[in-house]
Order: C-alpha cells, then structure tokens, then sequence
C-alpha cells in the first residue's frame, strides 16, 4: 500500500538529492553544465529542467502545484530558464513537493485521476498514489542520469542510496 508516510520520506529524499545534484553541478561552469554528454536530454543542465518539468507537471495534476511552463517535450530542457532561475525554481518545487506531502491524506493517495499524457496524448484514469510514485520515480530516474554525468565530468555529489539519507541516519 502507498501511504502517507512513504511519501513524506520520498519528498525528503526527492529534496536530498536535488540539493546534492545542484550543489554538485554548480561547481562545473556553465559550459560543463551545457555540454552535450549523449543523454536523453542532452546535457546535466537540459536534464535537471527536465526533471522540474516533470514535478510541476505531476504536482499540477496530482493536487499541488501550477502546471509547467514548457508546451512540448522538447521545450522542456528550458523549463526552469538560466542557472540561478533553475535553481531558485528547484528550491520552490522543492519545498512545494515536502508541503503537499506533508498534507496530503491517504483517502486522496487512494482516489483517482484522469489526466492526458503530455509525451502520447492518450486520456487515462488512474490511482492517485501509483502516480505520485511515478513522479518519484521519474525524478529518480533521471537524476540517476545527471549523477552519472556530473561524475564523469569530475563533480562529487553525494551518495543516492536512501539508506543513507540524513533523515534516515539520525532515525
């Protein structure tokens, strides 16, 4: 069962890991951050706009938040604009995603939603909970993307095993 709990502790970790990645890739310069390194996205930049297009999109749908800025997939290696903006962006989302979780009750993780699909454009009615599992998968997903790169560039981010989370540590 998807509960309450489990959320909260995916948002902590949602916000963990955006923080190690960003910290992580403010110390490469922009055109480090730019370059094009072979990934679905293109580059760490492209891929963490990416990533906030994806969370504004599914906290839009899910009860949270506004809907992205980006009208196409394409778009959405922009969706958080320059640097700082992106950043700024990030911490906002961030803070949004750990609030609703916070609030959000289990009787709404157990109802459903219809939505269209922003990447086919097909119409689907589905469990609340399994969704909002999908945002974090998705974020997961990816940043598992922009670690791999910001490794292979020479930044250190932090590890990406839940186990590991502060949170979780001082439990």
């Amino acid at each position: 069962m998807i509960t309450t709990k489990l959320i909260q502790i995916l948002a902590d970790y949602n916000k963990w890991q955006n923080t190690s990645a960003y910290a992580a890739a403010t110390s490469l310069t922009e055109v480090e951050r730019k370059a094009d390194r072979g990934a679905f996205w293109g580059s760490i930049e492209g891929t963490l706009n990416h990533i906030l297009w994806g969370d504004r999109l599914w906290m839009s749908r899910l009860g949270g938040g506004v809907p992205p800025k980006s009208k196409s997939m394409q778009e959405t290696v922009l969706e958080g604009g320059e640097w700082a903006e992106l950043r700024h962006a990030r911490d906002e989302l961030d803070s949004t995603i750990s609030a609703w979780a916070a609030s959000v009750e289990q009787s709404h993780l157990d109802s459903s939603i219809t939505y269209v699909s922003a990447a086919i454009g097909k119409e689907f009615t589905q469990n609340v909970g399994l969704l909002t599992i999908h945002m974090f998968n998705h974020q997961t997903h990816h940043r598992g993307q922009v670690h791999a790169m910001l490794t292979a560039a020479g930044a250190k981010p932090e590890d990406t095993d839940i186990p590991f989370m502060p949170r979780l540590r001082s439990s």
